[in-house]
């Protein structure tokens, strides 16, 4: 397990823990009152820093290396039905953008998201989860493929943007994207979107435009990074930190300004604490949103998603 700079204390206890059983199996001396001591401290150390992180430690949880990506998500929620499915039809696959087929539950889905990578190697293959144009196009073309066989579609975000190079501008990144969401926003089948770690700028909107839209407790969803925004406003990452309160961009913050559905609660430590139950929580999310649309007609569920984005951003004077 890596461990962030906040998490330093957690570390140092499970340190000492280890140390104390490894005492206990070794040696004839009772050390179950202080094992017992210290797993108690651990458990009040962690909920006193979990339930009181910040939204740049919500930031460093989500890119936390050992958390799960989209791969694993789908491999877990999908017990082993999904079929991946590959290119736009046009230039070529990429493979930052992963998507095909599965069943949840008993019901298919197409499944759509960005893969990160789990290594040095991966992450330069999958290009750091950061799609090109044709990427975007790939998936709308596998969203186009379930609205035709009438098939529900989940996408998984996880993406620090859209890749901008000047590649990925020569064929038209702005373009592929403005299309996902002009496009998604019509589609005719239930659309829903989870974050599951970075959330950011029009590389997230992509493929973002749902019925349901959730994120997972310790993710963020905003137009830029707080590291970007602080370059900017101050010509320095060093205020990382204060960009992150001011851009108002984890789980909570979203919910309260209602541009998302409900928070996903992730097990105590973040998802990749407890990997087994936070499949089975994004599961039964998935489930109920699906059981809450499966009913309404093509043109409701469309009405409902022009609705829903509609509101966004009202004022009253």
């Amino acid at each position: 397990m890596e461990y962030l700079d906040f998490e330093l204390p957690i570390k140092e206890l499970e340190d000492q823990l280890d140390k104390c059983q490894i005492i206990g199996q070794e040696s004839d001396v009772d050390v179950s009152n202080t094992c017992k001591q210290i797993e108690k401290k651990l458990e009040e150390t962690k909920k006193k820093i979990y339930k009181n992180l910040t939204a740049w430690q919500r930031v460093q949880l989500s890119r936390h290396p050992n958390r799960p990506y989209t791969l694993e998500y789908i491999e877990n929620l999908t017990k082993g039905t999904f079929l991946e499915l590959f290119g736009d039809r046009n230039f070529k696959d990429d493979k930052a953008m992963v998507g095909g087929l599965g069943q949840i539950n008993g019901q298919s889905f197409m499944i759509i998201g960005q893969q990160k990578g789990v290594n040095t190697k991966m992450r330069q293959y999958r290009n750091f989860g950061m799609a090109n144009p044709e990427g975007y196009r790939k998936a709308l073309r596998l969203m186009k493929m379930a609205e035709k066989f009438n098939i529900p579609v989940l996408t998984l975000i996880d993406t620090p943007g859209a890749y901008p190079g000047l590649e990925a501008e020569e064929r038209g990144q702005g373009e592929a994207i403005a299309r996902n969401i002009f496009e998604m926003a019509r589609l005719q089948t239930p659309i829903i979107s989870i974050i599951i770690g970075e959330g950011a700028s029009g590389g997230a909107l992509g493929i973002g435009v749902g019925n349901k839209v959730y994120m997972l407790e310790n993710t963020w969803y905003s137009v830029i990074s707080p590291e970007s925004c602080s370059s900017i406003l101050w010509r320095s990452w060093e205020y990382k930190e204060q960009a992150a309160e001011a851009l108002k961009l984890t789980s909570i913050d979203m919910k309260k300004q209602k541009l998302i559905d409900d928070i996903i609660p992730e097990p105590l430590g973040g998802a990749h604490y407890d990997k087994e139950t936070t499949f089975k929580t994004v599961a039964e999310y998935v489930s109920k949103a699906y059981n809450e649309l499966k009913d309404l007609s093509t043109k409701e569920l469309v009405a409902q998603r022009m609705d829903k984005y509609s509101k966004m951003g009202e004022f009253k004077e």
